[in-house]
């Protein structure tokens, strides 16, 4: 039986889907965040307004973090905190794409222990809590072994630049990649790629969900610098990420030149 969490988390990514779709191909009005944040749709703030009064409606003392929503210091004395992620891939969900996501978490402390990464269109939805295994539509999943020479790695361009690795030039990896970033995690995850990278902060509401599924499906889950990630930080954010079955994570360690800041 699912951990009431989870099963909180489930109904709540079902809804989320119910009314994402409402929207998806109607042309939802659209406008663009201050200072470069990219696109944000009627439908984003609609799946949002709904997730903030399911879930904290059920959890009140549970803390609030999502995209669409003002920060709210208060997160950091909670117990508990929901890491949301309303629609995650909002340009593909825009330009009528199928592959974006609701990426919902809980964490207790700095650590996820409850997740949820749902893709409506496609009828996926991936789930995890820390003492049980990665699911894929509630059947288990885990992460495929692979080689640098043999890896098929989801990433964003940048990763490829010669300054980030040893040799001056990126390893011999092929490089696909997928607009939601909870949804790379979970692809990584049923071993559908080998790993999933970037040398960029990323945003702990785009990752925390995939991350716990990523760690119970077998795969090494750090920030850039080889470090397990914490989450409900004041800054929200994560130092890159490295996810891989561990022997490709080594390889992938390996072959990067260190940071020159460690956090």
């Amino acid at each position: 039986m699912p951990a009431p969490d989870l099963t909180l988390l489930l109904d709540a990514a079902r809804g989320a889907g119910e009314i994402a779709q409402r929207y998806w191909r109607q042309e939802p009005q659209v406008w663009e965040k201050d200072h470069g944040a990219g696109p944000v749709s009627e439908a984003d703030l609609a799946v949002n307004d709904f997730l903030r009064d399911h879930l904290t409606g059920a959890r009140p003392n549970h803390g609030w973090l999502s995209e669409e929503s003002p920060d709210e210091p208060s997160r950091l004395d909670a117990t508990s905190c929901f890491i949301v992620d309303p629609i995650d891939g909002t340009r593909a969900f825009i330009d009528g794409q199928q592959g974006f996501s609701h990426s919902l978490a809980v964490t207790t402390g700095d650590r996820v222990t409850a997740a949820v990464v749902h893709l409506p269109i496609l009828g996926l939805t991936y789930a995890a809590v820390p003492d049980g295994p990665a699911t894929l539509n509630g059947q288990p999943i885990h992460v495929r072994e692979a080689t640098l020479e043999t890896a098929d790695i989801l990433a964003g361009r940048p990763v490829m630049e010669p300054g980030f690795w040893r040799d001056h030039q990126a390893p011999p990896f092929k490089r696909s990649f997928r607009p939601s970033l909870a949804w790379r995690l979970c692809l990584v995850a049923e071993g559908r790629f080998d790993a999933t990278l970037s040398f960029r902060a990323a945003w702990e509401w785009d990752i925390a969900a995939g991350s716990l599924i990523a760690e119970r499906a077998g795969a090494r889950v750090t920030n850039r610098h080889g470090r397990a990630m914490q989450f409900n930080s004041p800054d929200a954010r994560v130092d890159g990420i490295v996810i891989a079955a561990p022997a490709l994570h080594a390889e992938l360690r390996g072959a990067m030149v260190a940071p020159i800041r460690p956090v």
